[in-house]
């Protein structure tokens, strides 16, 4: 096969975290509750956000990213990131050129253990395992 018959690659040009809570006050009341009694767990949550707050170095990792990295809750994000994820959450999806990916499952976001670093480098290595590059800013 000639380079110029291979798979073109997918770039990403997004990145979309959902959390696994609702964006209501109700769901966000709950949530924080849950947590606090250990009823409750969102890996993702536990690495962009404090007790709180989202977190001072959570946003200046975004702002180091290649691409922008949004956030949603389950019940708000958009129907494409819904399909993508198989309506699982906590999850991170790549929208790329060509479409959307699922980058990290709840597993992998477990496996971060609320390292801000590790999501970082989890996104990496899951983007290199799927062929996908980062989009030229």
């Amino acid at each position: 096969m000639s380079s110029r018959d291979a798979a073109p690659t997918q770039r990403i040009v997004r990145l979309v975290g959902v959390y696994d809570a609702d964006s209501t006050l109700r769901g966000e009341l709950s949530y924080w509750v849950g947590a606090r009694l250990g009823r409750r767990h969102c890996s993702l949550c536990e690495i962009t956000h404090g007790s709180v707050r989202q977190r001072p170095e959570w946003k200046t990792c975004q702002e180091g990213l290649p691409v922008p990295f949004d956030t949603y809750h389950r019940n708000d994000q958009p129907d494409s990131i819904r399909a993508a994820s198989g309506a699982d959450a906590p999850v991170v999806v790549a929208v790329t050129d060509s479409g959307h990916v699922l980058l990290l499952a709840a597993k992998d976001l477990d496996a971060c253990d609320g390292s801000i670093d590790r999501l970082v480098e989890a996104i990496e290595e899951s983007a290199a395992r799927l062929g996908l590059t980062w989009a030229p800013a």
